[in-house]
C-alpha cells in the first residue's frame, strides 16, 4: 500500500479524532457521562427570525476576510440554526460561547474540524450529516472569528411603529354574536404558514384561519375567554375578538424581533385589563393595555445569572403566567435562571420580586390548586417551584436531562397524593412531583415515581381532571415509530406501564411525511383528547381525535389548510388553566 493510499484510508479516523480534541478545547469541559442526543439536538438547534434581520459588519482586522456576500450568508446560516444553542452575540446560551476571544485562538482549520464533525458536547456534526456544505462548513469557520453582529434594539418607537388597532373597543361586539361554543373551541397552530385555524370542536370543521405572525408558539385567552392572543416567533401579537360574527383579529402588534410569550391579567378586579409578552430579542418585556394592545411599559432583562452571578446580556424570556392569587405576572428568565414576579397594579412604580431559581428556565404550569407554579430548567435538569400566594421560591427539584413539561400535567396519585408530572427530551422518564405540602407532606417538592415512557424527545404531557388517562407524546425521537405514536397511561394503574397508541396510523396520510405526533390536548369535557400529526409544508398533515375512554380513534381531521399543524389549544382549558 503506498503511502497516499494508507494516508486516505486513515484520514477519516484522524479527523474525527481531531475533531473530539477540537470539541472538548472549546467546550472547555469533560466528555459528558450521557452524550446529547438527537433529540435535543433538533430541539435546541431551531431556527431564529432573526434570519432575515440585517446587521452592521464590524471588519476585524485579526479575523478571516469576508465579503459583505458572505458575511451575509454565514449570519443567515448562524440564525437559522446556532443562535439557539449559542446565542445571539454568542456570548453562550445552552451552548457554549463562540466569541472572537475563543475561535481565532482554535484558528480557522481547528473550527472546521469541529462544525464538520460535531462534538459528544451536543454539536451538531452539520458537515456529515449533509446540512452544511464543505464551503459553508469553511464559511462558518470563518464567520464564527468575526465581531458578532447585534441585532437592532426594539423600543417604545419601534412597538408603537407596528401597533395597529384594526377594530377599535367601541366598535366591537356588546355580546356574542355569533352561535358557537367558544368553550370547546380549538385554537391550532399552522407554523409555517403564518396562521391559526380556529376548529370548532363540537362539529370537527374549520370555522376560519387567520393570518398572525410566523411560526405561532402559543395560543392565551383572556380571564373573561372574549379574546384570543397568539404570539408567533417573530414576535408579532394578534388579538383575536371571539365574540365577532366571525372570529377575527382586531389588533396587533409586534414587541420585539424574535419571542415565545405572551398572557393576560386574571386576578380578580383586573380581568381583561393588562396583556404582557415577553421577547427573546430584544431580552426584555412589555405589558400593555388588555383591549387594544398599545404598548404601556417596557422592562428589560439583561443581569446577573443566579448562580455564577456574572453579566448575561441577552437573558430571553422564555415563559409567562397569570397569577390567580395576586395581580402580578410570573416572567421566566431563560439564561439568568431568575424568576421575576411582576406586580401590576401600579405599573407607573412596578414592583418586581425576583427568585432565585436556576438557568435555563423554560415552560411550566400550575398545580392543581394554581398556587403553586412549577418550571423547567431545562439544562439544569430541576424544577423550580414558586410559591404564588406566598411570593417566594418553595423548592428546587432534582429530575432527569432537559424535562420539558408544556404545562404539565396534575392528577392524583395513589400514594403521593396529588402531583405535577413532567416528560423529559434528553430521556424517556416522566417524573411525577408531589405538590400538596399540607396534606401530603412527605411527598411534597420530591420525585414520588419515575415512569419509564417510550423514549427521549418529548415535548408535552397531558392529562384532565375528568379523565384516568396520561398521554406523552415524543415528536423528537429520533426513531418514526417512536416520534408516529404516543405513550397513554392508566392512571389508576402506573405500575402497568404504558400502552402505544399509533396516531399516525389512524391519521391515513398517504405519501412520504414526516407525521410527528404532538400535543395531547383535551376538550373541554374531558373525552377526546386531540393530537397534531405534523409533516413539513409541502407534505399532508393531520389532527387526530381519541376518544379517552376507548382510546380508539374518533375523528380525523384534514383540510389543504392544515399546513404544519403544531401547538393547538382548547380554549375553556386554555382559559382556566386546566391540565
Amino acid at each position: 500500500m503506498t503511502a497516499l493510499a494508507r494516508l486516505k484510508r486513515h484520514l477519516p479516523v484522524a479527523m474525527a479524532a481531531l475533531a473530539l480534541a477540537v470539541g472538548s478545547a472549546l467546550a472547555q469541559e469533560k466528555k459528558p457521562e450521557h452524550p446529547t442526543t438527537e433529540a435535543e439536538i433538533k430541539y435546541q438547534a431551531g431556527g431564529s427570525p432573526l434570519a432575515g434581520v440585517e446587521m452592521y459588519q464590524d471588519i476585524n482586522p485579526k479575523a478571516p476576510p469576508m465579503s459583505k456576500a458572505e458575511f451575509d450568508k454565514a449570519r443567515q446560516i448562524y440564525f437559522e440554526r446556532c443562535a439557539g444553542c449559542h446565542g445571539v452575540l454568542r456570548k453562550g446560551a445552552t451552548g457554549k460561547p463562540l466569541t472572537p476571544d475563543i475561535t481565532l485562538a482554535r484558528g480557522t482549520e481547528y473550527l472546521k474540524v469541529f462544525i464538520k464533525y460535531g462534538s459528544p458536547m451536543g454539536m451538531p456534526n452539520w458537515g456529515t450529516s449533509g446540512e452544511l456544505t464543505d464551503a459553508e462548513v469553511d464559511l462558518m469557520a470563518r464567520y464564527v472569528q468575526q465581531t458578532p453582529p447585534t441585532p437592532p434594539e426594539f423600543g417604545m418607537k419601534e412597538m408603537k411603529a407596528t401597533w395597529k388597532v384594526l377594530v377599535p373597543p367601541d366598535r366591537r361586539p356588546t355580546r356574542k354574536m355569533n352561535g358557537y361554543n367558544l368553550d370547546n373551541l380549538f385554537s391550532t397552530t399552522l407554523r409555517d404558514a403564518g396562521q391559526i385555524a380556529l376548529i370548532d370542536g363540537d362539529t370537527k370543521k374549520i370555522i376560519s384561519v387567520i393570518r398572525t405572525g410566523y411560526a405561532v408558539h402559543i395560543s392565551r385567552v383572556s380571564a373573561s375567554g372574549r379574546y384570543l392572543f397568539v404570539i408567533g416567533r417573530d414576535a408579532k401579537i394578534n388579538m383575536i375578538d371571539l365574540w365577532m360574527e366571525k372570529p377575527d383579529n382586531v389588533a396587533e402588534i409586534r414587541v420585539g424581533l424574535e419571542a415565545r410569550s405572551v398572557d393576560t391579567s386574571k386576578y380578580h378586579g383586573f380581568e381583561d385589563k393588562l396583556a404582557i409578552a415577553g421577547s427573546y430579542w430584544p431580552p426584555q418585556f412589555v405589558i400593555m393595555k388588555g383591549d387594544t394592545l398599545e404598548p404601556l411599559k417596557i422592562v428589560a432583562t439583561r443581569g446577573m445569572t443566579v448562580d455564577t452571578q456574572e453579566y448575561h446580556p441577552e437573558p430571553r424570556v422564555a415563559s409567562i403566567v397569570a397569577s390567580h392569587f395576586k395581580p402580578e405576572f410570573v416572567v421566566n428568565v431563560k439564561e439568568t435562571g431568575k424568576i421575576l414576579l411582576v406586580n401590576y397594579q401600579d405599573i407607573d412604580n412596578l414592583n418586581i420580586t425576583e427568585i432565585g431559581a436556576a438557568r435555563f428556565l423554560h415552560d411550566g404550569g400550575w398545580d392543581a390548586s394554581k398556587r403553586y407554579f412549577l418550571v423547567a430548567a431545562n439544562q439544569s435538569n430541576k424544577i423550580a417551584v414558586v410559591d404564588a400566594k406566598e411570593g417566594k421560591r418553595a423548592a428546587l427539584v432534582d429530575v432527569d436531562k432537559i424535562p420539558h413539561p408544556g404545562r404539565g400535567a396534575n392528577f392524583v396519585h395513589p400514594k403521593c397524593g396529588p402531583v405535577w408530572a413532567t416528560g423529559h427530551l434528553g430521556s424517556e422518564k416522566i417524573a411525577l412531583i408531589g405538590t400538596d405540602p399540607a396534606g401530603h407532606k412527605a411527598y411534597a417538592w420530591k420525585v414520588c415515581e419515575m415512569l419509564d415512557g417510550q423514549g427521549g424527545g418529548n415535548l408535552f404531557i397531558k392529562t384532565h381532571p375528568k379523565s384516568r388517562h396520561l398521554y406523552v407524546d415524543t415528536p423528537l425521537n429520533p426513531d418514526a415509530k417512536v416520534s408516529h405514536s404516543v405513550a397513554v397511561f392508566d392512571i389508576d394503574n402506573l405500575k402497568a406501564g404504558f400502552k402505544v397508541l399509533p396516531i399516525f396510523d389512524w391519521a391515513g396520510i398517504k405519501g412520504e411525511a414526516a407525521g410527528r405526533v404532538v400535543q395531547p390536548e383535551y376538550n373541554k369535557a374531558g373525552d377526546e383528547v386531540w393530537f397534531a400529526v405534523w409533516s413539513a409544508k409541502n407534505q399532508e398533515s393531520a389532527l387526530v381525535v381519541v376518544d379517552d375512554r376507548t382510546l380508539k380513534p374518533k375523528a380525523v381531521i384534514k383540510d389543504p389548510r392544515l399546513v404544519t399543524p403544531t401547538g393547538h389549544f382548547n380554549i375553556y382549558n386554555t382559559q382556566h388553566d386546566v391540565y
